[in-house]
């Protein structure tokens, strides 16, 4: 459980940080948000990204969603967080996924989801949120080196140094490679 003891009414934040995609931080902030609703915490979803995964999804349907804004950029239309829908709403908890997303430009006040989650937690209102090691700012160029490709959406170290908690969620090498084999990660045309 996310315990915050605060003398400003500044919300919590808890970032739940993959060693790699697939390995389920998703997955865990989700059953952490239902646990919470279960006790009878004010929880709802700002944004989650399925990625098309129906177990992941299955759990998106059990919290109230806010349901996202479309954006129109270049001839394209795009779904992004609505910042203002969460802030007008006031939950005590919203999860936020892909912390180091690029907000399409022209759909917000802010470039970068991280900036999004600043501003819910000067308002007040706890998040939960995840993030890949790789987007790490810090480790772009280490992350560059070893795959060959750039990191182009990254968050600042101390973001996450700011976090209440962290939490690492990994898994072995092996059960990776199975949940890839079975699409659980990404369909099968995109491995």
């Amino acid at each position: 459980m996310l315990l915050c003891v605060s003398v400003t009414t500044r919300g919590c934040l808890r970032i739940y940080l993959g060693a790699a995609p697939g390995v389920g931080k998703t997955f865990d902030m989700l059953d952490e948000a239902k646990r919470r609703a279960d006790r009878g915490t004010d929880v709802v979803v700002g944004f989650v990204e399925t990625h098309g995964r129906a177990r992941t999804a299955e759990r998106v349907r059990d919290l109230q969603v806010i349901p996202r804004k479309s954006v129109v950029y270049r001839g394209a239309t795009f779904e992004e967080m609505d910042l203002d829908a969460i802030l007008r709403r006031r939950p005590e908890l919203v999860l936020v996924d892909e912390l180091a997303h690029t907000n399409v430009p022209g759909s917000g006040e802010h470039a970068k989801r991280w900036q999004d989650i600043e501003t819910l937690l000067e308002a007040g209102i706890d998040v939960l949120s995840t993030v890949n090691v790789q987007h790490l700012e810090s480790l772009n160029d280490v992350v560059e080196t070893i795959t060959g490709v750039p990191q182009r959406e990254t968050v600042p170290d101390s973001v996450v140094r700011a976090a209440e908690q962290v939490q690492l969620v990994d898994m072995t090498p092996e059960a990776l490679r199975r949940r890839m084999a079975h699409g659980n990660i990404y369909p099968a045309e995109k491995i």
